[in-house]
């Protein structure tokens, strides 16, 4: 465990993608089999344990220190994790060996939860601050030390002479520790084999592109489609060694959300893999994204809520059919069978994604500038602009440089009044770094914020020193864990805000919701009293949808 909490705290001080990358390559060729798998899974987030709850954790600090002292710590730390493991008192076990990571793994899966407090009570007494720290975050599943999934596999492959995406395609079958997936990285045993009929295959992603770019490609070489506000999913069905059909729904980082859409599950049949954007339709027409947040994030969904919010899949491309795997045909040529299966399925909850016709690169930014008018017809507001896909392209999967192209909308502008803080986690739980902010809205006695949303990112490394100073030195109330920023029309620090769209929302004071808002810029040199209003906001809004 100590080992285990050490590499955690180099990895949540480390902002380097590639340094984070070797901590973890040297993590993984030190570290005897099972800590370092129960590690990667810990990382990955594959590990789960029902009973820790936050309220655990908190419990057993009250036990042990004075609640007000605990309320102020916590108010000044930012984080449960980090202010326990500081308060927690030396206990006269603490010269007891430290636990190891698969024992507290292995505790966590089999005790009971009348069990829990004495087994993590007793672990706590054993460790450092360090070590005590780690653990909370291990059993509360939120490590926030800046590793993606796909940096903990990155780093799993360099053990060897392995590739990230052959780590992904085995990846999903296998369970903790791995022990065989080690040994097949470090070139001491075979390629993992799994006989899962769903397999996830890693997704091809994109890369931004601007006007100017297009200079260097030629308009014949390329197609063009709606990039649609959903969230891509990969739908997989096939047959076990006993024939039995299996369906399976995944998220783009390979997240099983199958039991989250079992109406989506009956239009899968045969044998195929879909890539494609997961939305939600009513009468033929794609609802905002506001509407299938009422679908995401949920383990199960009522009936009541699948009535309301038919699930939907408009397919991309066809990655597997009939057992034989397309991704190394031509885009084109997937387009084409994709059509046929999609032809031949005729199911009503899978369509496919329509082409978007152009000759030359001006005719496709007219497209994207009046979707309607191009063939989105009455769903052009859900439309977040065009991929540009090579037609000759196979399906690799990452990244990969001169393939495809996302070319979004120009994102909405506002100037917004700071008004709240809060600490953020991981390397940032020092700073204030989650920002809500207002417009003006018109009451009885005048003129008053309106919080109309919050953002922790679109800033860089120096302007969150600055604000977060602007935040301790205008700080004019608390609420826990957050300050109150000075604000009104004599005096505040005006966000210029970006955004992706605007919805109703019944869940929002303001009764509006942004889509991805974050920090555009700093306008130190805008008074607080010509920031805007909400009239401003509302005249964004299209025709209610849902």
């Amino acid at each position: 465990m100590e080992a285990f909490a050490a590499l955690l705290d180099r990895l949540a001080f480390e902002p380097g993608r590639n340094a984070k990358i070797r901590l973890l390559t040297d993590y993984f060729a030190r570290t005897p089999d099972p800590e370092r798998g129960f590690a990667l899974a810990a990382i990955t987030g594959e590990l789960r344990f029902r009973e820790a709850k936050a309220g655990l954790i908190r419990g057993l600090i009250a036990e042990r220190t004075d609640p007000v002292l605990f309320r102020m710590s916590y108010d000044y730390v930012g984080d449960l994790a980090e202010t326990t493991a500081l308060l927690w008192p030396k206990a006269a076990s603490q010269g007891a060996p430290a636990p190891t990571l698969s024992s507290v793994v292995k505790g966590l899966a089999t005790g009971s939860r009348a069990e829990l407090p004495r087994m993590l009570a007793g672990w706590l007494d054993a460790l450092d601050e360090n070590g005590r720290w780690a653990l909370l975050k291990l059993i509360t599943g939120a490590l926030r030390v800046g590793v993606s999934a796909r940096l903990a596999k990155t780093a799993l492959a360099r053990l060897g002479d392995l590739e990230p995406d052959a780590v992904e395609e085995v990846w999903h079958g296998l369970a903790p520790p791995y022990a065989g997936l080690f040994a097949w990285a470090e070139g001491r045993g075979e390629r993992p084999v799994s006989d899962d009929p769903t397999p996830f295959r890693p997704p091809m992603l994109s890369h931004p592109i601007d006007q100017a770019e297009f200079a260097a490609l030629d308009p014949a070489q390329f197609l063009a489609e709606w990039k649609w506000d959903g969230i891509r999913v990969q739908a997989a069905s096939g047959r076990d060694s006993a024939g039995r059909l299996a369906r399976r729904l995944y998220s783009r980082s390979g997240e099983d959300i199958s039991a989250a859409f079992p109406d989506l599950l009956e239009a899968l049949d045969g044998e195929a893999a879909l890539d494609g954007e997961l939305l939600i339709l009513r009468e033929g027409r794609v609802q905002s994204f506001n509407v299938l947040q009422k679908r995401l994030n949920r383990k199960a969904a009522s009936r009541k809520q699948m009535a309301e919010c038919p699930a939907h899949i408009r397919v991309y491309d066809l990655l597997a059919l009939d057992g034989e795997d397309l991704r190394a045909l031509p885009f084109a040529r997937r387009r084409a069978l994709l059509e046929e299966y999609i032809a031949r399925r005729a199911h009503p909850r899978l369509d496919i994604s329509p082409l978007v016709a152009f000759d030359d690169w001006e005719t496709l930014a007219a497209a994207r500038l009046d979707p309607a008018s191009a063939g989105a017809g009455e769903d052009a507001a859900a439309v977040e602009g065009v991929m540009i896909k090579r037609a000759d392209s196979p399906f690799l999967p990452g990244r990969p440089k001169g393939h495809w192209f996302k070319w979004k909308r120009d994102p909405y502008l506002i100037d917004a009044v700071l008004m709240y803080a809060q600490r953020g986690h991981g390397k940032r739980s020092s700073y204030y770094s989650d920002f809500t902010f207002g417009v003006w809205r018109a009451e009885a006695d005048g003129d008053r914020l309106a919080p109309v949303g919050k953002a922790y990112f679109g800033f860089t490394d120096e302007e969150l020193i600055q604000l977060d100073r602007y935040v301790r030195n205008n700080t004019t109330n608390r609420f826990g864990p957050v300050r109150e920023v000075a604000h009104g029309a004599d005096g505040g620090l005006v966000l210029e805000v970006a955004f992706e769209g605007l919805q109703r929302s019944t869940r929002h004071k303001s009764g509006l919701a942004m889509r991805f808002p974050r920090i555009h810029r700093i306008r130190w040199d805008k008074p607080a009293a010509e920031a805007d209003r909400i009239e401003t906001l509302a005249a964004l809004l299209g025709p209610e949808s849902g």
